[in-house]
């Protein structure tokens, strides 16, 4: 029997990392007759598909000795340009010198920490939070402790609690992690009252904020969230994406950060990639900046109302007694609340057996997946954004036929 040699043996960091509870349920979705409300993934029908193939083409004929190079660490002017686009759209206003183009921000979330974070530092977090920002915590040798949420998104009390608590036990905080608008994966959305709020409580510990926001554009009645970027500038690093508003094969994200940490974060960028893809820059240019991108984002939040709507009803006629969901007003997923004693994981064999799947809620926290006091244990994430209506209806009803099997 052969065993890994010595030399070969990876370091402690690579423990951390794990595989994506989404990608694991890939395979089974791609079996025939199986209803994925697993994956967060946008619905691309509503992008002008003929258009942006003639923009990629024009780009590769007519600026690919550009498009086609090695490119700027902080990402294009005319990337950086969208981007400030994007952002008065919702209301944020930035300078383009201000903008860190990175290749997702899943990117720009790890270099984020790679700086600001040593091994063994906390990060602050919504409990559940991200599945793919757990994984950089971990990857990195960061620990997690969670804050608790409610119906109105993360609670000041418990976050400056945690603060308290974490230091008085000589525990170093270097940031609190956060996604305010339509939550993943609970599809909650912070409060404008609590928004000050937190960013004080933040300012006042000294506690940086990272605020990551995808799916800010996509409310389902058009109306943008005050960014705790705008209340507080200098204590916040805004993470963005056109991976939910565009497409996230192009790969391109973005990071605007306080002033000190901007040429750290492009020293870190191009030690990473060098650049992001400079063609994939020219095509976000292109689409942002030449065309009406914002008529294929009010088609898309009609869509997500639609389907949002779809979940919310089959979930009132076939969920069992006991079972408590969010409702959210944007993005991308539901939360569910199990009746009491009934397991995520249990509900998902007999879900796979019905031909539906999603993702356990043990998934989105730091700490054991099985087990009694795993958290998460009687929580699961519903995605609706790819799916259309009558397949979510369907979905649900078998879901919830799985639900009140066990």
């Amino acid at each position: 029997m052969s065993t890994t040699p010595t030399f070969l043996q990876p370091a402690a960091r690579a423990a951390g990392y794990r595989p994506s509870p989404v990608r694991d349920f890939w395979e089974v979705s791609m079996q025939p007759g199986v209803i994925s409300l697993a994956g967060g993934n946008p619905d691309l029908t509503v992008l002008p598909l003929a258009e942006l193939g003639s923009a990629a083409s024009r780009i590769v004929t007519e600026r690919g000795m550009e498009a086609l190079q090695y490119g700027s660490g902080t990402g294009t002017q005319g990337a950086r340009d969208a981007v400030v686009r994007v952002m008065a759209a919702e209301g944020i206003p930035v300078d383009a010198d201000s903008v860190q183009i990175t290749a997702g921000s899943q990117m720009a979330l790890e270099l984020v920490i790679k700086l600001l974070c040593d091994p063994g530092d906390v990060i602050l977090a919504e409990g559940p939070t991200y599945v793919g920002a757990l994984g950089v915590f971990a990857g990195l040798q960061v620990d997690v402790e969670h804050v608790a949420m409610d119906q109105d998104g993360l609670r000041p009390d418990a976050l400056e609690e945690a603060i308290a608590r974490l230091r008085s036990q000589g525990r170093t905080v270097k940031a609190l992690y956060t996604i305010p608008n339509f939550h993943n994966p609970t599809g909650i959305t912070l409060s404008a009252e609590r928004r000050p709020q937190v960013v004080d409580v933040c300012r006042r510990a000294g506690v940086p904020i990272i605020e990551d926001n995808p799916y800010g554009l996509l409310s389902f009645d058009g109306e943008v969230q005050q960014s705790m970027q705008q209340l507080d500038p200098e204590n916040v690093i805004y993470l963005g994406s056109f991976s939910k508003i565009v497409a996230p094969g192009l790969r391109v994200g973005w990071a605007v950060a306080p002033e000190p940490l901007r040429r750290p974060l492009q020293l870190a960028s191009e030690a990473t990639t060098i650049c992001a893809s400079v063609l994939s820059q020219a095509l976000i240019e292109e689409y942002v900046l030449g065309h009406d991108w914002q008529a294929a984002l009010t088609t898309a939040r009609g869509l997500y109302r639609g389907r949002a709507t779809a979940v919310r009803e089959a979930l009132e006629e076939h969920m069992p007694a006991g079972t408590r969901w969010s409702t959210p007003r944007g993005g991308f997923f539901t939360w569910l609340d199990l009746p009491e004693g009934v397991s995520c994981h249990t509900v998902l064999d007999a879900a796979i057996d019905a031909k539906v799947v999603f993702v356990p809620g043990t998934a989105f926290y730091d700490g054991p997946d099985f087990g009694v006091g795993a958290p998460g244990l009687s929580q699961l994430r519903l995605a609706f954004s790819l799916e259309d209506e009558d397949t979510l209806r369907e979905g649900v009803k078998r879901l919830g036929g799985a639900i009140a099997g066990r």
